[in-house]
């Protein structure tokens, strides 16, 4: 009576032992657009949101930019830019990276936003410069803010990776593709249960590097509030 579900159930993971090694070539080119488009997002993300804070005007500017960016869909990208980059994965990283941009430009913001003005005053008390205070003081403390911002867009992105399979960029699409072409539930799920795993990897890899750099003074305060609160 179950022996169907059963099949379900552990049919997906033997399709995945039986090709390992384009099971670890698709995993390898999946995790590879995610990780260059979340690095890129990060070198564009973090100082813009730097520069929102200083000025009101950017602020607007840059907000409503990467506000619109999440409003085109990832596959309008793909389609659109593949004329211009060719197939391969470059259409997939820059919809990655349009994705990945707001939530830490957002979180980027709003991290440096919410550092105690009395902690920026001192700093400039003891004469710190502008770049000194941001470095030693503003970004420490945004930093846990910031890196949130980088975990939702991982998350996020790891499910756009898959759209790359319609212009060629590899990653697990492509036995999704292929298991709706075949109306073949095992491999389909052997390509989209490994990403529901590496959502959670990375979410709590991710965990831990924002414990590692949240600074031991913040992370006081937050047990301290804790302790408040029950």
């Amino acid at each position: 009576m179950f022996s169907p579900l059963q099949g379900l159930a552990t049919g997906w993971l033997e399709y995945i032992m039986a090709n390992q090694n384009q099971f670890l070539e698709l995993l390898a080119g999946h995790i590879r657009m995610v990780g260059i488009g979340e690095l890129i997002a990060i070198i564009i993300a973090v100082p813009a949101g730097i520069l929102a804070t200083r000025d009101p005007r950017a602020a607007r500017v840059i907000e409503s930019l990467g506000a619109t960016a999440q409003t085109i869909p990832a596959l309008g990208v793909v389609a659109l830019t593949f004329t211009v980059l060719g197939l391969g994965q470059r259409p997939t990283i820059l919809a990655i990276v349009i994705y990945a941009v707001f939530p830490i430009l957002k979180n980027t913001v709003a991290g440096i936003r919410q550092v105690d003005d009395s902690m920026v005053r001192a700093g400039r008390g003891m004469g710190m410069t502008n770049l000194q205070r941001l470095r030693q003081i503003e970004l420490p403390y945004a930093l846990p803010v910031i890196f949130a911002g980088i975990r939702t867009s991982t998350v996020l992105c790891i499910g756009v990776a898959y759209i790359g399979v319609f212009v060629g960029s590899g990653g697990l699409g492509i036995w999704v593709q292929a298991g709706l072409t075949s109306v073949s539930y095992d491999i389909m799920l052997a390509g989209a249960i490994p990403g529901a795993l590496t959502v959670l990897a990375f979410d709590q890899l991710f965990k831990y590097i924002e414990q590692a750099v949240t600074p031991e003074v913040i992370s006081g305060d937050l047990e301290a509030d804790t302790n408040v609160a029950a």
